[in-house]
């Protein structure tokens, strides 16, 4: 079974393409994380955006309102304690029943870098990730240890960026699960963090390199350390009842935007590299009836991919047209609900 995320927009939405997102108050963003949860999506994404509200408060928000989602905070481990984030993650694994993930943002936004003037190399902020993950882990206790004040637990660690003396959680902020780990990126710095330390490595379709050889440079890096990891892959979807109105719908938001449509764009009967030409953050997603969406889904899984993320605007109509149309479609034996057969009802 592929598991199915929406990313959300934690900076407003918009009905138009073109037009600068908007959001009356709180409560719209949190319409969303219902929809998504009332849809019967897997989890949740919730970016790390500058101009957006904070990732871990929606993050924190979302798990409160929600039952059953899992939900994942991106942020940028180049900044802050590992040893708070793990205290606050804790706190979020209590309040969910462990439904709080990490997405580690270990190379900033283009714009966003060139905005601050990034100081820190990327090597150096590959290195610095893989501190913060190393520290968080290490004072993280799975199993449960008797409080004592403030006494830790024996971690020691001396790095670079770092430093730890006697830490370790007890009491109420052990005996929980460490959050599942995302780490995106397709260079072998990204790469090597994810097999050292990662559980899920998260992909973009690309023009210039095959999804097929980019996975088996994680696997094969992740063997090298006698670890798996988990893989997800990350599209934007317009999925309507046939292929010709949801090709209908991308050429009209490319248009809303400014553009005109390339018909160089099409890469193959669904894969369609106008999304950031019409707003959107990745350049490839899908397009296409719910059914050859489907399929191309059903393909992603069969070639190793655990986890989709996908994404639409406006948000909230573009989830319910996936809870309704599309989930049960990529997965029916797991995703469809039927009624026991007799001889399973009686076991």
């Amino acid at each position: 079974m592929t598991g199915v995320d929406w990313r959300l927009s934690v900076r407003g939405d918009a009905r138009r393409a073109g037009t600068p997102p908007a959001r009356t108050d709180f409560r719209d963003l949190l319409d969303a994380v219902d929809a998504a949860e009332l849809a019967g999506v897997d989890g949740i994404l919730v970016p790390r955006d500058p101009a957006g509200d904070e990732s871990w408060v929606v993050a924190g928000a979302a798990l409160r309102a929600t039952r059953h989602l899992r939900v994942t905070a991106e942020f940028d481990p180049t900044f802050g304690s590992p040893v708070y984030a793990a205290k606050v993650s804790a706190t979020l694994q209590r309040l969910s029943r462990g439904r709080f993930g990490w997405r580690l943002q270990a190379e900033p936004d283009a714009d966003e870098a060139r905005t601050r003037g990034d100081v820190l190399p990327s090597a150096e902020r590959y290195r610095r990730a893989a501190e913060f993950l190393e520290v968080a882990r290490g004072v993280w206790n799975s199993d449960p240890v008797g409080g004592n004040g403030f006494e830790g637990t024996g971690f020691e660690y001396d790095g670079d960026h770092f430093h730890v003396a006697g830490g370790g959680f007890r009491g109420i902020l052990s005996g929980l699960p460490f959050p599942r780990v995302e780490i995106a990126g397709d260079d072998g710095a990204a790469l090597a963090l994810s097999a050292r330390l990662g559980d899920v490595h998260v992909f973009a379709e690309r023009r210039d390199a095959p999804l097929e050889d980019r996975l088996i440079a994680l696997r094969s890096a992740a063997a090298a350390t006698g670890r798996t990891v988990g893989v997800a892959l990350e599209l934007p979807v317009i999925a309507r009842e046939t292929d010709d109105e949801a090709w209908q719908r991308a050429d009209r938001l490319v248009r809303q935007a400014g553009g005109e449509p390339d018909a160089a764009d099409r890469l193959d009967a669904v894969r369609w590299a106008g999304f950031r030409a019409a707003g959107f953050g990745d350049e490839i997603g899908l397009v296409g009836s719910y059914s050859t969406v489907a399929r191309r889904l059903r393909e992603y899984a069969e070639a190793g991919v655990d986890t989709v993320i996908l994404t639409g605007r406006p948000h909230i109509e573009e989830i319910h047209r996936v809870g309704e149309h599309l989930l049960h479609l990529t997965d029916p034996s797991a995703r469809l609900l039927r009624a026991p057969r007799p001889e399973e009802a009686n076991a």
